[in-house]
């Protein structure tokens, strides 16, 4: 079992604060199920060689721990959850519940899982189920199924931790993913907060059961302030519900609504613009200025909606500062595009002024270098495959306040 760390020690309330643990997900299994049928499906957009994305991420893990980050693994949490039978019971409902399974598949495979040690558990539940690997399978339902179809979906997209969970003070909102392809990862994550002895006594703020919001969308600009993108994967409702929740929790004062495209290149807030100082943001330039926020903050018993007004005007006013200090993704448009698609603004900040960031992104990374911000360059040729960078791929669960 891993060693456990009692709830209250994790708290993020800032996207700068010198990082101190992060949960990841090294690339496994589940990126060998990816194939050129199932991938788009599965919200890749290549096929990433699988080892040199091991040795990728690996490389990354090792910066953030040579730079003081205590790193934590999702998959050898889960496994230590799955320990407990409550755990277990949970997770296998979880992925029968899937509807194409129907009543005799799905107590098949539900007797196949209870049946699995519980790191073999983990990787069925993180690889998949193909058809014929389910060699006690039998009903209608499975003699229909192609023999390279899966009864329970890999999760490739799980390698994104930022996604399916955010820390938001000293409680974890467990993210409502909009993406069927992605839907159970937070149910795995939400398993491993609820059950692994290390977060016994952490309370989350918000549930895979309410409205879509996911944590790529979801920046804190400073203690109390909170920029949640809406467009692709979050709704209006989810920024909505997520205001009530923190505001009414005590964790922030000011929301601010942030419409984005609705565009795989935009996806979430976090693939245009973060933060790399406590007043500074690496941005793609055709947005820096075109980005408007709606302010969210509590007022006569309710919430209370202004704006809209220039993201950066907005999300300064709610800081306490007089702007927001802006660092171009690139020197001229071809090559923001460019980057930007690469997730060249998708850093990771260790603390004030480091960040992790693709090698790939030169230019990107020239910028980030003249305005004084260090930056820690791994590659990201395979994991890149999946859109997203070091931001993605991190879930921050303890960081200095500012």
């Amino acid at each position: 079992m891993t060693a456990t760390r009692t709830a209250h020690e994790y708290r993020v309330t800032s996207e700068v604060g010198r990082l101190r643990t992060v949960l990841l997900h090294r690339p496994g299994a589940e990126l060998k199920r990816l194939t050129p049928r199932n991938s788009d499906k599965l919200l890749f957009d290549a096929i990433p060689w699988v080892g040199r994305a091991q040795e990728e991420h690996d490389a990354f893990a090792e910066a953030l721990r040579s730079h003081g980050v205590d790193v934590l693994y999702l998959t050898e949490l889960l496994q230590d959850a799955l320990e407990y039978g409550e755990a277990r019971e949970q997770a296998i409902a979880d992925v029968t519940a899937d509807l194409r399974l129907g009543d005799q598949l799905r107590r098949v495979v539900a007797d196949h899982l209870r049946d699995l040690a519980p790191e073999n558990l983990a990787h069925t539940l993180i690889a998949g189920l193909a058809h014929e690997e389910l060699k006690a399978g039998h009903g209608l339902v499975y003699r229909l199924m192609d023999r390279l179809d899966f009864i329970i979906d890999p999760l490739p997209g799980l390698l994104f931790t930022r996604d399916n969970s955010a820390w938001i003070g000293d409680r974890v909102a467990v993210t409502s993913l909009a993406m069927e392809a992605r839907r159970r990862e937070a149910a795995l994550t939400g398993l491993v907060y609820a059950h692994h002895p290390r977060f016994a006594e952490v309370e989350p703020v918000y549930s895979p059961s309410l409205e879509h919001l996911e944590g790529g969308d979801v920046l804190l600009l400073c203690p109390g302030v909170i920029a949640v993108g809406t467009g692709e994967r979050t709704t209006p409702a989810g920024v909505e519900r997520l205001a009530r929740q923190v505001i009414a929790a005590g964790l922030a004062h000011t929301v601010l609504a942030v419409p984005i495209a609705q565009e795989r290149a935009t996806m979430h807030l976090d693939t245009v613009c973060t933060m790399v100082d406590v007043d500074t943001v690496v941005m793609y330039p055709p947005m820096a200025h075109s980005l408007v926020a709606y302010t969210v903050t509590l007022g006569d018993g309710d919430l209370r909606v202004t704006g809209p007004r220039p993201f950066l005007d907005a999300a300064a006013a709610a800081m306490g500062v007089e702007r927001i200090k802006v660092i171009d993704t690139g020197l001229d448009p071809v090559t923001a595009e460019r980057e930007q698609w690469d997730d060249g603004n998708n850093t990771l900040a260790v603390s004030p002024r480091l960040c992790v960031a693709y090698e790939r992104n030169i230019e990107t990374n020239a910028q980030l270098e003249a305005a004084g911000i260090e930056v820690i360059r791994i590659s990201g040729s395979e994991l890149g495959t999946g859109r997203g960078g070091p931001r993605c791929m991190s879930c921050p669960l303890l960081r200095d306040e500012i």
